[in-house]
C-alpha cells in the first residue's frame, strides 16, 4: 500500500496533497513533480502585480480549498527564479494580494530552487484560502474562479449567483418580472394560503397578498403585490417565461451506459415542465410508470413485490433537485435530468453544493439553497425541511440491501450535484430466473429474453397482462410490447383471451394475455390462437 501511494504521488501529487501541504512541504523537487491544474498555478516572476491580484482572486473563490500559486516558475516547469529581482520588487510582489485584492486570505513564503541556469535562486509562494461566505472581488471590482486549469472572469450574472449561494444574497427574494395576479394559477395560490392559514394559525383578516408577503414569496409596495422568484417558481401559470430550465427531463437508456452518435440508447425521452409542484407530481407518476416490481419467492414459496428502488428514496431525490437547485441567471436554462440505466438510477440538479457542504457531510448538514421556497412546499407537505431527506435516501435504500446512494459534484464549479441510487441488477436477475423458472421448464426460461422474464415475472403476481400493461412495464413501445406477448403465446407460454374477433382496425380493449391454463374463462370471452 506504502509503495503505491507513492508510485501515484510520483504521477500527480496535486491529487493526493491539500494545498496547505503543497505550501508546508513545498521544496524544489515537490515542485518539478507538480503540475498546473487543480490547485496549483504557475507565473513568471515578470508577472505583473494586479494579474497576480486576480490569480489570488481566482483562488480565494475556488471551492473546496482554494490553492496555491508559485512565482518565479514557468509554464513548462522549469524555474526562472527571483533572484534577478530588485529587493523593492519583490517586496512589491509579495504585497500585491493586499493592494490588489484585499479581502483574500493570503500566505507567503520563498522556497529555494536551482533555476534554469543551474545557479541558486528562489520562487515565492502564495497559499490563497478559500472563502466559504463571499465572493472576492479585486480593487477593480472583478471576480474570478478556476475552471479547470484557466482563470475564468465571472459576469455580473455569475457573481450574483456565486453570492447567492453563498447566503450574501437571496436570489429566490429578487422581485419576478409577472404581473401577479394575471400571470399566476389563483387555485394553487388559494390552496397555498388555505395550507398557511392553518399551520400558523393566521387571523381571516389578512388578505391574500398579505399572507404572501408573510411567507417570504413577495412583497407589497403601494398597496401593489410584487412576486418574487420563489412565487414565480411555486405558482406562475408558465414559470418557463422566466426559467426556461424549469423542467426535468426523463432518460431510459437500454444497457448500463449513455451512448452517442449511431449508437445512442435512449429508448425513453420524456420533458416534463410546469412549476416545481407540478414537476414533481409529474416526475412521480413517470418513475411509478417505468420503475420495475420484482416478485422473489419467500420463504414459504409464495411470490412477494420487490420494488426496483424503494419509493422514498427516489422521490426525496426528485425533491431535493427540484428545490435545491440553483435557479440563478447561470444556471436558468438548465434543466434537471433524471436518467435510468439498467443497474442505477441517476438525478442531476444544476448548480453545485453550498459552501459548507460536502458528499461526506451532506447527512448532517441543512442548508437549503433556496429556504424560502423549501418553507412554502413544506406547507404543500411535499418536504419536511429537515435534513432527514437524505438521512432517509440513505436508510431506505439499505434496509432493501441496496447500495448507499451516491452523492457527487463533478467537474468544475457551476456545474451539477449528481445523485446517484444502484439497484442490485445481479440479485434481481436471479429473482427473475427463478421466479420464471417455477413458471416454466428451466430450458425454456433459459430461452427467454429478460423482458419476457419479466413478463413472466409480473404475471405471477398479478394473474394478466395486457399490452398497455407491458409498455409501462417494459418502456417499450406499444407495438413492442403487443409482439412481445404474442410471442409468448405462439411459444404457448400464454394464452391469448379476446372478447371480440380478431379483425384489422378493430380493438378489443378487454383483451389480455394470461399463463396457459385450465381455468374458465371469462363470460365472453375466447382463447385466440397464435400461429
Amino acid at each position: 500500500m506504502d509503495q503505491q501511494r507513492m508510485l501515484d504521488f510520483d504521477a500527480e501529487p496535486e491529487r493526493i496533497l491539500h494545498p496547505d501541504d503543497i505550501f508546508e512541504r513545498a521544496n524544489e523537487d515537490l515542485l518539478r513533480k507538480l503540475s498546473e491544474n487543480r490547485c496549483v498555478e504557475r507565473k513568471s516572476a515578470k508577472y505583473s502585480r494586479d494579474k497576480l491580484g486576480e490569480n489570488v482572486c481566482m483562488w480565494a473563490n475556488t471551492s473546496p480549498d482554494g490553492g496555491v500559486v508559485v512565482v518565479g516558475m514557468d509554464d513548462n516547469g522549469s524555474f526562472s527564479g527571483c533572484a534577478s529581482l530588485h529587493p523593492k520588487q519583490i517586496n512589491n510582489l509579495e504585497k500585491a494580494p493586499h493592494e490588489f485584492c484585499p479581502d483574500a486570505r493570503v500566505k507567503t513564503k520563498q522556497v529555494i530552487v536551482e533555476n534554469s541556469k543551474g545557479k541558486q535562486d528562489f520562487v515565492i509562494l502564495f497559499r490563497v484560502e478559500y472563502r466559504s461566505k463571499s465572493v472576492v472581488k479585486t480593487t477593480s471590482g472583478k471576480a474570478f474562479v478556476r475552471r479547470g486549469d484557466s482563470k475564468y472572469l465571472l459576469s455580473p450574472e455569475e457573481i450574483r449567483e456565486l453570492q447567492a449561494d453563498k447566503g450574501e444574497i437571496s436570489f429566490e427574494q429578487n422581485d419576478s418580472n409577472l404581473p401577479y395576479p394575471r400571470d399566476f394559477d389563483e387555485d394553487a395560490v388559494a390552496h397555498f394560503v388555505k395550507k398557511v392559514r392553518e399551520d400558523r394559525f393566521l387571523p381571516e383578516r389578512l388578505s391574500t397578498p398579505e399572507v404572501l408577503d408573510v411567507r417570504h414569496l413577495g412583497h407589497i409596495k403601494d398597496e401593489v403585490f410584487i412576486p418574487n422568484v420563489a412565487c414565480t417558481l411555486l405558482f406562475a401559470k408558465d414559470p418557463l417565461r422566466l426559467f426556461p430550465g424549469c423542467k426535468i427531463r426523463f432518460l431510459r437508456f437500454e444497457g448500463e451506459k449513455e451512448r452517442t452518435g449511431d449508437k445512442y440508447n435512449a429508448v425513453k425521452d420524456i420533458t416534463l415542465e410546469g412549476t416545481i409542484p407540478n414537476l414533481i407530481l409529474q416526475a412521480e407518476s413517470v418513475l411509478d410508470s417505468q420503475l420495475r416490481t420484482f416478485s422473489p419467492l419467500d420463504t414459504s414459496g409464495k411470490f412477494f413485490p420487490v420494488l426496483e428502488y424503494p419509493k422514498t428514496a427516489w422521490y426525496e431525490a426528485v425533491v431535493n433537485a427540484c428545490v435545491h437547485r440553483s435557479y440563478g441567471n447561470g444556471l436558468k436554462n438548465m434543466p434537471i435530468f433524471i436518467k435510468m440505466f439498467d443497474d442505477r438510477l441517476v438525478i442531476e440538479s444544476p448548480g453545485p453544493f453550498l459552501p459548507g457542504v460536502t458528499p461526506e457531510n451532506i447527512y448532517q448538514v441543512h442548508m437549503p439553497r433556496n429556504p424560502h421556497l423549501m418553507e412554502a412546499m413544506r406547507h404543500l407537505k411535499f418536504v419536511l425541511c429537515a435534513h432527514e431527506g437524505t438521512q432517509r435516501i440513505r436508510e431506505t435504500m439499505l434496509d432493501m440491501k441496496l447500495p448507499k446512494p451516491e452523492f457527487q459534484q463533478p467537474g468544475d464549479l457551476y456545474s451539477i450535484v449528481r445523485v446517484t441510487l444502484r439497484n442490485n441488477i445481479k440479485q434481481r436477475r436471479a429473482w427473475i430466473d427463478q421466479d420464471v423458472s417455477q413458471i416454466v421448464s428451466e430450458a425454456l426460461a433459459g430461452s427467454l429474453s429478460e423482458d419476457e422474464k419479466n413478463i413472466l415475472n409480473w404475471l405471477a403476481v398479478n394473474q394478466q397482462v395486457n399490452v398497455s400493461d407491458a409498455n409501462r412495464l417494459l418502456g417499450v413501445s406499444w407495438e413492442a410490447a403487443q409482439q412481445l406477448l404474442l410471442g409468448l403465446a405462439k411459444k404457448r407460454i400464454l394464452q391469448y383471451i379476446r372478447f371480440k374477433k380478431l379483425e384489422h382496425n378493430v380493438r378489443d380493449s378487454r383483451a389480455f394475455f394470461r399463463l396457459v391454463s385450465d381455468l374458465p374463462l371469462p363470460d365472453g370471452a375466447f382463447e385466440h390462437t397464435v400461429d
